[in-house]
């Protein structure tokens, strides 16, 4: 049976949630990055390195550390002034018809999250070229650590043994350039990357779970001019939400994955998990993995299965369904810039989408007593490590003006919650034309979960028709 850790790694960084592709540029100061042309694409170094890089093209572009205080020089006399962004161009076949635009979530996942699903965008969007930026902290682009978080470092771009340590010494010790890594400058950094990067043709925005966040703060403090429309896939919750923050994930999680088994089963399953071992099939933390099988819906659909095989001592269900996990990391093994970066993680999260500030380790552990299924997220909220930066002016505002936007989410997604979302969709309705593809039964990341559905919502909109406004997830268990 695949290994528990792995597993569960894998599955909570697939989607909600996981060599240089080109030489960085020598770094000048952020006015004369601002004021330059843009950078242009070139064929990228490692498009012979994976089949879903062939024929791809990339680009840098510098852009200022803080854009609220854009400096030449250095901070303090110690901290350039600027930080690079890297885009990854996915050229449609022959002449395009328009871009479409893809923000991936994490906070701290790279583009090489949607690489692996290329064959549904370029189904859902025939004709377009596909721009896939890497935002600031993750991939390719400027990372909180550069010296631990390089591909060429002992973990590549992940965070291996004493790199923890070093990179955390690093936040500390330039904590001015650490509180810059903000989802508002994330959003001035989409703005200036489209605006620079993109052809000014037909443009559509899209972005999934933290990537909405990002698109939405975008559009709400300095919206690219020209953008079309909009696709929020596993919209957030309103950001000032006190129901639906991570600090209670797992009660989000546990909620999902009650809906998946009968009352019988649930007591079955809180038995198995009072008397699992660390040594055990369900692992060192039973309650993490069950959370993690509920994000693709095969292995949700696996749970019965797995509790009756584990209650009569089989664990060749489980094993079966951590194997599907496993084969989904396997997808995004190629590409060295795939691995979320864990700081990045903790700096927003803690900044922007925690409602209990002074949540502790005691209280997390109480709260997963009562839960069958829960999250490893409300642990990396808790105070320490390294700096967090304060909310701002544009927390919780929602965009003035949007243009027609899609907004796909499932019923079932234990991430971002399908009643979070409806709440968060009435904040902005009146911005402009917004319609809700619901997903019966959709986990998170529909264009992972759900692509069929994906593909006739987004389908639709580009072809300027009306979506569906439902649509369902056929699950097979083998």
């Amino acid at each position: 049976m695949p290994s528990f850790s792995r597993a569960l790694l894998l599955a909570t960084c697939a989607g909600g949630l996981l060599a240089s592709c080109a030489a960085p540029a020598e770094r000048g100061s952020a006015a004369t990055a601002h004021a330059a042309a843009p950078s242009p694409f070139t064929p990228c170094p490692d498009a012979a390195d994976a089949p879903a890089l062939a024929g791809t093209e990339c680009a840098r572009i510098e852009v200022p550390l803080d854009h609220a205080a854009p400096q030449d020089g250095t901070q303090d006399g110690a901290q350039d002034g600027s930080v690079e962004l890297f885009v990854r161009k996915f050229p449609a076949d022959g002449a395009p018809q328009g871009e479409l635009w893809l923000v991936a979530g994490g906070p701290g996942e790279s583009g090489a999250s949607f690489y692996p699903f290329l064959d549904t965008l370029r189904a859902a969007a025939p004709g377009y070229d596909l721009l896939i930026p890497d935002h600031r902290g993750t991939g390719y682009s400027a990372r909180l650590c550069p010296a631990e978080e390089s591909a060429d470092s002992p973990g590549g771009t992940a965070l291996v043994g004493a790199e923890w340590g070093s990179c955390f010494g690093a936040l500390n010790a330039d904590a001015a350039r650490t509180r810059a890594f903000t989802i508002t400058n994330a959003a001035h950094d989409l703005s200036q990357l489209m605006e620079r990067l993109g052809s000014g043709g037909e443009t559509w925005l899209y972005g999934v779970s933290y990537g909405t966040q990002l698109v939405l703060r975008t559009m709400a403090i300095d919206p690219p001019a020209g953008v079309d429309g909009v696709i929020l896939d596993s919209l957030v919750p309103p950001e000032d939400t006190e129901r639906y923050d991570l600090s209670r994930r797992s009660g989000v999680v546990d909620a999902v994955g009650r809906t998946v088994l009968a009352e019988e089963q649930q007591d079955d399953l809180a038995a198995l998990v009072e008397e699992a071992g660390p040594d055990g099939p369900l692992g060192p933390r039973p309650k993490y993995l069950l959370g993690a099988l509920l994000d693709l819906p095969e292995t949700r659909a696996m749970l019965p299965r797995i509790v009756a095989g584990l209650k009569a001592g089989d664990t060749r269900p489980l094993g079966a369904a951590t194997a599907r996990l496993e084969a989904l990391g396997a997808r995004f093994a190629p590409y060295p810039q795939a691995p979320s970066s864990i700081p990045l993680v903790s700096l927003i999260s803690r900044a922007e989408n925690n409602a209990r500030p002074g949540l502790t380790a005691e209280q997390i552990a109480a709260e997963e007593e009562g839960y069958l299924f829960a999250s490893p997220l409300p642990g990396q909220l808790l105070q320490g490590g390294f700096p967090a930066y304060r909310r701002g002016e544009h927390f919780a505002r929602p965009p003035a003006s949007l243009p027609p936007t899609l907004v796909l989410h499932g019923t079932l997604d234990p991430k971002t919650p399908y009643a979070g979302a409806r709440e968060h969709i009435s904040r902005f309705t009146e911005a402009g034309d917004t319609r809700l593809l619901t997903v019966e039964g959709a986990p998170h990341f529909i264009l992972m979960t759900a692509p069929d559905c994906f593909r006739a919502g987004v389908g639709a909109v580009l072809r300027g028709d009306s979506p569906p406004t439902t649509c369902s997830v056929e699950t097979s268990v083998d």
